[in-house]
This record gives C-alpha cells, sequence and structure tokens, in this order.
C-alpha cells in the first residue's frame, strides 16, 4: 500500500496523524509525507527566511524517525495557500501523479485556520486534477479517485471521529517525532506558556478512551463518489 499524507505546515502530520503513518510503516506500507506551507511565519523572533529553512530539517528528521520514503516540501509561505491558486494546485497534482497513493490524509475542510482550509481543498482537487491529462504536469496522469481521510482538527474541536487507529505502541515515536520541531514547542513553552507535546498527547489519550484503549487517533472518509472502497484503508 502506498499511503500519502498532506499537510499544511511542517509539524501538522505529526500533530495529528503521526501515529497512524508509523504503523502503515510497520505494517509494510510506502508513506509519503507532504507539507505544503513552509512555515516562515511561525514565530515571533526568528526571521521567516532563517525559519523557513529551520523547519523544513525539522520536518526531514521528524519523518525520518516515522519511517516515511520523502518528506516533500510545496514550499508555499505561511498565510498564501489559496486553493484557488492553479500553481499550488499543479503542484499538488504533481505530488499525486510522482507517489501514485492508493489512500490519502488530509486536513478537515474545517479547522481552526485558513491554511489548513485551504490545504485540504489543495490536497483534494489536487488529486482530482492528477488524472487530468492536459493539465501542466512533471509525470503522467495518474486516473484513479484516491480515497481520503480527514485528520483531527488542532485540540479535536468540533471534529467527530468515525475511524479510529490504534496507536498505543505507536505513541513514543509520535511524540519524537513531534519533538523534532524544535522551533515550535520551545517557542510555544517559552511565549504561550503551552506544552505543545502533553497537548498533543493528551488528545491521543482522550480519542483512544472514545474507542478503549490506551491512545488512539481519529479520522473521518471524505464521503463523496466514487471516492469509496471495500478496502480497509487505515491499519489495524
Amino acid at each position: 500500500m502506498i499511503v500519502l499524507a498532506v499537510g499544511c505546515h511542517p509539524d501538522d502530520l505529526e500533530i495529528a496523524c503521526a501515529g497512524t503513518l508509523r504503523k502503515y510503516v510497520e505494517q509494510g506500507a510506502e508513506v509519503h509525507m507532504c507539507h505544503v506551507a513552509n512555515g516562515n511565519q511561525g514565530h515571533v523572533i526568528i526571521e521567516p527566511d532563517e525559519l523557513r529553512i529551520i523547519r523544513t530539517k525539522e520536518a526531514e528528521e521528524a519523518g525520518k524517525i516515522i519511517g516515511a520514503k520523502q518528506v516533500i516540501n510545496l514550499d508555499v509561505p505561511d498565510m498564501e495557500v489559496n486553493s484557488h491558486n492553479f500553481e499550488i494546485m499543479d503542484a499538488m497534482a504533481d505530488v499525486v501523479r510522482m507517489v501514485r497513493p492508493d489512500v490519502m490524509i488530509t486536513h478537515n475542510p474545517q479547522d481552526y485556520m485558513t491554511d489548513h482550509v485551504e490545504t485540504s481543498l489543495i490536497a483534494t482537487n489536487g488529486a482530482f486534477c492528477s488524472g487530468l491529462g492536459h493539465r501542466p504536469r512533471k509525470y503522467e496522469a495518474y486516473m484513479s479517485f484516491i480515497p481520503t481521510f480527514f485528520m483531527d482538527t488542532l485540540a479535536g474541536v468540533d471534529f467527530q471521529p468515525t475511524h479510529y487507529v490504534d496507536i498505543t505502541n505507536q505513541i513514543e515515536t509520535k511524540l519524537q517525532a513531534l519533538e523534532c520541531h524544535v522551533s515550535q514547542l520551545k517557542w510555544m513553552r517559552e511565549h504561550d506558556n503551552i506544552d505543545f507535546a502533553d497537548m498533543v498527547k493528551t488528545c491521543s489519550k482522550y480519542r483512544g478512551y472514545q474507542c478503549g484503549v490506551a491512545f488512539a487517533e481519529g479520522f473521518k472518509p471524505y464521503n463523496v463518489y466514487p471516492r469509496y472502497s471495500t478496502k480497509n484503508l487505515l491499519p489495524d
């Protein structure tokens, strides 16, 4: 199985689905991670150009811990993620053509800030555009409607999962990958007095309570024709 996870900022996949991605890897799947935005506005002291480089390296290190085959960066500046920008859309479509996934994971269409919302549209519409043979492209068109799951929102606000993945055995790897994002976790501890790693662990524990395990991650399928499948596409 080939999995493509599309997040907005360099740490979003680690927050919402790193345990699931690691579980995919452990079960023999090929996992590709992609972030649309470069995270250059995610600090009040570090300048954007410097932060962009730092966060790219942090994401690559996190990807290694998860076991991803690659971490792809579309390098769009923060707050410029726009699903109506066809350069971004075509770049996303080419990622899908290159990876040729069996399943995708991305943001819920309703989330706490516009970059996340736009990324959800870029991922789903980019997947659709990947099958259009006359769009600008670097890779052969991928004529497939890809089953897609939306991952949890930040802190699980206004998100009720229909599917859960038990990540009890992957929770430490998830947190280790998250801790790679030093620029974010250190800043939030010092600037906002938030222990973000603890919050993520608590949210995973809460999802675990809901489904009867120690730690879990929650998802909802993108329920549109014809993206259904008879296969169980999330890891057992």
